[in-house]
């Protein structure tokens, strides 16, 4: 399970670090291409970033889905729990495994729904043609419009993002089932700030 988490993590932080230095470049392209500086503007003017803003649109919305689960991993994925807190342990114990139960249920149909609908926009397709099957009469599917990428795959972080998250739940409710612990985000600690302190 570690590289699963190791996976998850360097996956959230490689799309949130690329698409924020993605719209960074896109900005100052933008104003730089202003400047009346000869040779230079002819050079960022035929330097073409429409793609950018889909680019980053797309890397957001995968980095959404796999934060979700990581959010349930980690206990920082939004709850209201302010009236379970309040009931005595047995009967707490009861709603958290109900509500981990519904959130596993929820996410789980997601998952089938949205593979569903990839298959049918195009990943058959696809997958067909990739196996040497015929393809013949099947569609091959949008594309996305300005990158022109299939839209099945930028539409696979639905059913990705959402079974591991389904995952993640079930995941949380055995190890609660076991111990009696739910994970918790302490806010105030700092990854590896320990060991510096240490040295």
């Amino acid at each position: 399970m570690k590289f699963l988490d190791h996976l998850e993590e360097w996956l959230v932080t490689f799309l949130m670090g690329g698409a924020t230095l993605i719209i960074f470049v896109a900005v100052v392209h933008r104003y730089a291409a202003g400047w009346a500086i000869p040779g230079v503007q002819d050079w960022l003017l035929s330097l073409s970033m429409s793609w950018a803003q889909e680019l980053t649109i797309i890397m957001f919305v995968w980095m959404c889905k796999f934060g979700a689960a990581y959010g349930v991993r980690t206990g920082i994925h939004v709850g209201v729990d302010v009236l379970i807190n309040r009931l005595d342990d047995k009967m707490r114990a009861k709603f958290v495994i109900f509500g981990l139960a519904a959130g596993a249920l929820f996410t789980g149909i997601v998952a089938v729904l949205a593979s569903t609908f990839v298959w049918d926009n195009g990943a058959h397709h696809y997958w067909l043609n990739l196996l040497g099957m015929s393809v013949e009469g099947i569609p091959e599917g949008p594309t996305t419009p300005d990158l022109e990428w299939p839209t099945w795959m930028v539409y696979s972080a639905v059913p990705l993002g959402t079974s591991l998250m389904c995952f993640r739940f079930l995941q949380v409710m055995v190890t609660f089932i076991k111990t009696g612990e739910l994970p918790h985000h302490d806010h105030g600690h700092v990854d590896g700030l320990e060991e510096e302190v240490a040295k």
